[in-house]
């Protein structure tokens, strides 16, 4: 159930930022195989004075944070950093203009349902 936030300089995207979001979404779905129905993907634009970024990035620098439950292998996690940038790069994304970061949570320390995460039953595989 991961919780994925992306932040990206405004404008950039205009009317694209649903697909933008989508391919994000299918990039965890192909990365991590989480099922498509477990969607949180939030867009943050910031106007191009609120971020600093580093001097070799274009202007469509972007970061994806993403916390979910701990326990994927590296190899999920290679195939998800994989998965996003070709997911990203028909929007004109480069490589080196994207950061990705991973916020490993204990299921415990993840509240659904009124529950820990712990305690319920996803319905798919973390351990991937």
């Amino acid at each position: 159930m991961p919780s994925t936030r992306i932040e990206t300089r405004q404008g950039w995207l205009g009317a694209r930022r649903g697909e933008f979001i989508e391919a994000v979404q299918q990039a965890l779905v192909a990365g991590i195989r989480i099922p498509d129905r477990d969607r949180c993907v939030r867009l943050a634009e910031y106007d191009a004075e609120a971020m600093i970024v580093p001097p070799h990035v274009g202007p469509h620098y972007t970061i994806v944070e993403i916390s979910l439950f701990t326990g994927r292998s590296i190899e999920a996690k290679r195939r998800l950093y994989a998965e996003l940038v070709a997911a990203v790069a028909p929007f004109g994304l480069a490589p080196h203009d994207l950061k990705v970061i991973l916020h490993e949570v204990p299921r415990e320390n993840w509240g659904l349902k009124g529950l820990p995460g712990s305690e319920i039953e996803l319905g798919f595989k973390v351990d991937v």
